[in-house]
């Protein structure tokens, strides 16, 4: 693995934490939002992730020594954004606007202090990664000053 590839996989682990974090901030700006059906109300949404590898097989750098299942990785990618299929939290509230034939109202499947913490956690996963890239940046420009 190259230095220069370091810049490859933080960012897209930068990348992946900010869909992370976007997903989280969407979550909580609906947490509270109501429906008059358990079909139309906001279902809580999380990234999946996948690891990326390096296709190292004829590019000279050590390719036949790694097997299918040990690969060099390359970062990661998002596979997509599920819906939570947890139970919505119904509620009889007939004086509400939105409630339906019998008086009740469903509440989004989203726990706002689960989704704190998890803003906290991709908040520090993306902080990881930009240190990784001022240290890849930091040891590049010693590289360059070794000759001199």
């Amino acid at each position: 693995m190259s230095l220069s590839s370091i810049f490859n996989i933080a960012g897209t682990g930068m990348s992946a934490q900010n869909t992370r974090l976007n997903t989280i901030s969407s979550n909580i700006a609906n947490a509270e939002t109501v429906s008059s059906s358990l079909d139309q109300t906001y279902r809580a949404r999380h990234p999946v992730f996948a690891t990326m590898f390096q296709n190292t097989l004829g590019n000279g750098d050590r390719g036949s020594l790694f097997t299918d299942q040990d690969q060099s990785g390359a970062g990661v990618q998002v596979l997509g954004v599920i819906e939570d299929q947890s139970t919505l939290t119904p509620r009889y509230e007939p004086n509400h606007p939105a409630a339906n034939a019998e008086g009740y109202v469903y509440y989004p499947n989203v726990n706002v202090v689960e989704e704190m913490a998890d803003m906290i956690s991709a908040s520090r996963s993306f902080q990881t990664n930009v240190e990784m890239m001022n240290t890849a940046k930091q040891m590049m420009q010693k590289v360059l000053t070794l000759g001199q």
